[in-house]
This record gives structure tokens, C-alpha cells and sequence, in this order.
């Protein structure tokens, strides 16, 4: 830049690029020694080390079963269905045995309330071992055969689901009773491959559906079965 002054009658020309580079860098030197150092931008460099010191992981032992029982009693109810209390007397020994002696746990029935009521014990080691009883009880009060609710108590990855034909189509009279039939099949075919190929258990109960199995192959076996009640033939649904 080049700026024109007028002095005693003759222009001199200056060039001010040199003093304003030097005007610039004095201004900064000033500003730095007359900012507090509080008031001063950190060097990335700075701030990296500040952020590795402020951040820390919080690192927690684990805890022990011991402490996750905290020395509370835990308890389960469980309610029978009338049209299970045969099933349940006759089969009583094999209820009992695996969640007293595996489980370590207690278990009676009240005849008032008609209840399975399971309770822990100072025996008791998994915390989770009184939800695995109370689904082993409410699977054999569903209606499945008491050797396969006992993998809900030696395995961790099964699971029960109940539905109804109501949920996936509302049918009616001899609609609903059709529906039934291509679930169950002729003789129960239908019912028994679907268990075959899906390593899965199923409960016709009426218009209600129970479901007993690993949870990806009760997705499998539930499309199979909401196809039936949707009106696909049973040919179609186990062929895929």
C-alpha cells in the first residue's frame, strides 16, 4: 500500500507494508504480557494433556454374589389352574427335586390360595435361580410335559411366550375352530414338524398359544404358526 502525503508542497510516497507488520507484532507482544495467563488460549498440545488428566475411567471391582443377595428373602408366587392340580400332585416329586437339590431354594404349595410359593434359602448361590423355578412352575402350569420345562432350569437362553389366534386375526365360530385345526393338523402333524424343525414346544390351549424355546427359533416358529392362522396351508408354512 502506498499512501500519499502532502508536506511543504512535494508528495513523498511510503510504503506501508513493513510498518504495519510491525506495528502488528508489538501490538500482540503487548497483549500478551498485559493478559493474565488465566485469560490465555491453550495450546492444543495443552489441552490434550488437560483432557487426559480430567477424564478417568472409574474402574469398580466386581461384585460378589454374596453382596447382590444383600441377606434378603426373596419369594415367588405362582398360580394353579384347577385343570392342573392332577397334573401337579402326580407330578410332584419331579417339580420338587430339581429346585431343592439344583436350585437350593424352597417350595410349597398353599392349598388356600392355590399357590406354588417358592422362596431362597441361605443355601441359595444364583441370585437368578428363583426366576428360573418360577418359570419352570408356570411352564408345567401351561400345560408342557415336565421333562421339557426342566431345560428352563439347566439352560439360560430359553424363554416362554404366549399369544392368541385374536392377536394376529380376529376369527369367530367355525373360523376360529378351522384356524386351530391347521395349526394342530390332522392327527397333530402339523404342530409336531413345526416342533421338529424349529427345536421349539407348543401348547394348543384353546384359542391361546404357548411357545417354549430359544428365542430365535420361537420367532421362526411363531411366523410358521401366524401364517396358519392367516390362512396359508400347512403344506407352504413347513415347507419354508
Amino acid at each position: 500500500a502506498v499512501v500519499s502525503t502532502q508536506s511543504t508542497g512535494s508528495f513523498k510516497a511510503i510504503n506501508t507494508n513493513y510498518f504495519t507488520k510491525f506495528n502488528l507484532s508489538k501490538m500482540i507482544e503487548i497483549m500478551e504480557e498485559t493478559v493474565p495467563s488465566t485469560l490465555k488460549r491453550a495450546r492444543p498440545e495443552e489441552m490434550e494433556m488437560d483432557m487426559e488428566v480430567s477424564v478417568k475411567k472409574p474402574s469398580f471391582p466386581p461384585i460378589s454374589k454374596e453382596k447382590l443377595k444383600s441377606g434378603k428373602t426373596e419369594m415367588r408366587k405362582v398360580p394353579i389352574p384347577p385343570h392342573r392340580f392332577t397334573p401337579l400332585k402326580e407330578s410332584w416329586m419331579k417339580l420338587y427335586t430339581p429346585i431343592v437339590e439344583q436350585l437350593k431354594l424352597q417350595i410349597r404349595f398353599n392349598v388356600k390360595s392355590r399357590n406354588v410359593e417358592l422362596k431362597t434359602s441361605p443355601e441359595t448361590t444364583d441370585v437368578g435361580s428363583i426366576q428360573k423355578a418360577a418359570d419352570f412352575v408356570r411352564a408345567f402350569t401351561l400345560g408342557f410335559d415336565i421333562d421339557d420345562c426342566l431345560a428352563l432350569v439347566r439352560l439360560d437362553d430359553l424363554f416362554l411366550e404366549t399369544f392368541e389366534i385374536s392377536d394376529v386375526k380376529t376369527l369367530k365360530g367355525d373360523h376360529l375352530a378351522r384356524a386351530i385345526g391347521r395349526i394342530a393338523g390332522k392327527g397333530g402333524r402339523t404342530k409336531y414338524t413345526i416342533e421338529n424343525v424349529t427345536k421349539t414346544r407348543i401348547v394348543l390351549a384353546d384359542s391361546k398359544i404357548h411357545i417354549l424355546g430359544s428365542f430365535q427359533n420361537m420367532r421362526i416358529a411363531r411366523t410358521a404358526i401366524c401364517n396358519l392362522i392367516l390362512g396359508s396351508p400347512p403344506a407352504r408354512c413347513t415347507a419354508k
